[in-house]
């Protein structure tokens, strides 16, 4: 294998491990501009707009996890509900992050956020932590370094250097709008030319 074709090879796989590692980040928006056209962006769309679709960011690793890791993410996902301006939720981020534990956030700042906060155990105090089926009120390093050991969560990092935290998503994420498209309309010389085409393929005595 000479230089350039190591080179290039290295450049390809740098280029994958971007592409993994954004696609566990970022949230990816489909949206339809004034003029009728699509696009794919990872940024919010501007409000004029006309249908947006939103498609959650996916909470899967971007690269694999060592295996008893990966085993505690499986049997007891963690989950922490959020809010702007939560002292507790940035502490609570901050120490899932720092102990190594991949997880999904989940942030509450409309009606529908609530309800889903509610039917999640919580009772609108935040943050609110579950690891598998164990709920958590409030902010408080031992007991949610406890619960996190009790799943069988390594008790330090053991996360690549190459992977990501998913980005925060809201608790009820917008409903998905689809945009009807009526088919482009033929003009008056495209409909006159598709009968004459037609009239010099039909057989004989038929009529349109």
């Amino acid at each position: 294998m000479n230089i350039a074709t190591r080179t290039i090879g290295s450049a390809g796989l740098a280029l994958a491990l971007l592409l993994c590692a954004a696609s566990a980040s970022a949230q990816m928006y489909k949206w339809v501009d004034a003029n009728g056209r699509t696009h794919f962006t990872t940024s919010p769309p501007p409000p004029t707009a006309k249908t947006v679709t939103v498609r959650a960011a996916s909470q899967a690793p971007a690269v694999p996890l060592p295996y008893a890791l990966a085993q505690a993410v499986r049997n007891a996902p963690v989950v922490l509900f959020s809010a702007e301006g939560c002292t507790g939720c940035d502490m609570g981020r901050s120490f899932l992050r720092k102990r190594g534990i991949p997880f999904t956030e989940k942030t509450i700042s409309t009606g529908n956020d609530e309800v889903k906060l509610k039917e999640a155990g919580g009772n609108g105090q935040l943050p609110f932590f579950l690891v598998g089926q164990k709920r958590i009120l409030g902010f408080e390093a031992g007991v949610w370094d406890s619960a996190l050991t009790a799943a069988a969560y390594p008790l330090q990092t053991v996360l690549p250097s190459n992977y990501v935290h998913a980005n925060p998503i809201p608790a009820s994420p917008p409903p998905t709008q689809v945009a009807a498209v009526a088919p482009p309309r033929a003009s008056v010389a495209q409909q006159k030319k598709r009968e004459v085409e037609q009239e010099r393929t039909a057989p004989p005595g038929f009529q349109f």
